[in-house]
């Protein structure tokens, strides 16, 4: 690179790097990422920078914003990708019991305690706590999204250990 082409990327950095960084952020809504955004727009800002005319022109404002919008969607597939590759989050933060027999007998202990659920969030718990069964089963048992099945079973969940400390109060 040569020294033209350094100053023109430091005056593109000093001018635009506070834009690109909000442009990502609004498509990402995560700060590490769009950084990790403007971080990869410059690299292919690096790449095409003999190319680049007046750093203040509009041809080079449309170019740069192009390219951030261009690096924020692709870390944002990126990261819906490896989402959707998760394990299921980790049972054992769940205070509700995961096995049968113990599910059995705190709901020996707790009666009528699943009765406050309405019938869906009722069914959800009992195939995963009594039935043992993994997200995917519940959510195609139940035709729901699997994060939709996480999300009812965390606030039922919550609602339980809610009325269960009410009754524990009495």
């Amino acid at each position: 690179m040569t020294s033209a082409e350094t100053e023109k990327l430091n005056k593109l950095y000093e001018i635009y790097e506070q834009p690109m960084y909000r442009i990502a952020f609004s498509v990402l809504k995560n700060s590490s990422d769009a950084e990790d955004a403007v971080s990869d727009a410059f690299m292919n800002i690096i790449r095409k920078i003999g190319k680049i005319g007046d750093v203040n022109s509009p041809k080079t404002k449309s170019y740069i914003v192009k390219t951030i919008k261009n690096s924020a969607i692709d870390i944002y597939r990126k990261n819906k990708r490896n989402y959707d590759r998760l394990q299921p989050m980790d049972d054992s933060i769940n205070s509700i019991p995961d096995t049968a027999s113990e599910f059995e007998k705190n709901m020996g202990e707790n009666d009528g305690l699943l009765d406050i659920l309405n019938e869906t969030d009722r069914k959800i718990i009992l195939l995963r706590c009594r039935d043992e069964l993994q997200w995917r089963e519940i959510a195609q048992q139940m035709n729901m999204t699997e994060s939709n099945v996480r999300k009812r079973f965390e606030r039922a969940r919550k609602k339980l250990i809610s009325q269960r400390g009410d009754a524990g109060n009495e």
